[in-house]
């Protein structure tokens, strides 16, 4: 058995990243109103300095004020209708070769957490681990996130998972996408470079990673 880390947007999940896609769920369900929206462009301007050119990355205040469990209960409803167009099917087809080979299945990814934890469910994945949105009295604010898995943090993440289940970093199994993922990639004994981007691609062709499939 082996430890098999997957990141989403982009590997498992073709098309708008998941966030884009909540985003919008919102919008058009009136649950972002004047309140979200300022918190959200607030939040940009006053963080800007801070995280530089990820500051979209981070910025999850669109949810601030808005109640946790609702936001589940939507989100656990719309993926469990929209998520099997959503996938990409020769990682898809991995996940399940991972799963039944009995390989400790983790899904990684910058998407936030409750999103991810849907997408588990739907997957039969027992882990996940996603961005982690501050919430206070049951109801999202607009800090920063706790937890943000992308870049080095998602390789740091992944460190611990190995510790966690006794996995050695050379015997992993890590799937991403992204130039961003490269810090996880070149952490795994076996990486994957699933529909790489351009500076991905260049990487992994670089290193001799797996690629699988082209965009």
């Amino acid at each position: 058995m082996a430890l098999a880390i997957f990141d989403i947007d982009g590997t498992l999940v073709t098309g708008p990243t998941l966030e884009k896609r909540l985003f919008f769920l919102l919008f058009r369900g009136g649950w972002l109103q004047p309140a979200q929206l300022l918190a959200f462009a607030r939040f940009g301007a006053s963080h800007a300095t801070q995280f530089g050119r990820y500051t979209m990355k981070k910025n999850k205040a669109y949810l601030a004020g808005l109640a946790c469990a609702d936001v589940d209960a939507l989100v656990s409803s719309w993926v469990e209708r929209a998520s099997p167009g959503w996938w990409y099917p020769p990682a898809l087809a991995r996940l399940r070769q991972h799963q039944a080979a009995g390989d400790t299945v983790v899904l990684l990814s910058g998407t936030p957490q409750f999103v991810v934890d849907a997408l588990a469910r739907e997957l039969g994945v027992k882990r996940a681990t996603g961005t982690c949105c501050t919430a206070q009295g049951g109801r999202f604010c607009a800090d920063p996130p706790r937890v943000h898995p992308f870049a080095e943090e998602k390789r740091e993440l992944a460190a611990r998972l190995c510790a966690e289940f006794g996995e050695t970093a050379d015997a992993m199994f890590a799937y991403g996408d992204s130039v961003h993922d490269l810090p996880l990639l070149r952490l795994a004994g076996h990486p994957v470079a699933v529909r790489p981007d351009a500076g991905l691609l260049a990487a992994a062709k670089a290193a001799g990673f797996e690629i699988l499939g082209r965009r």
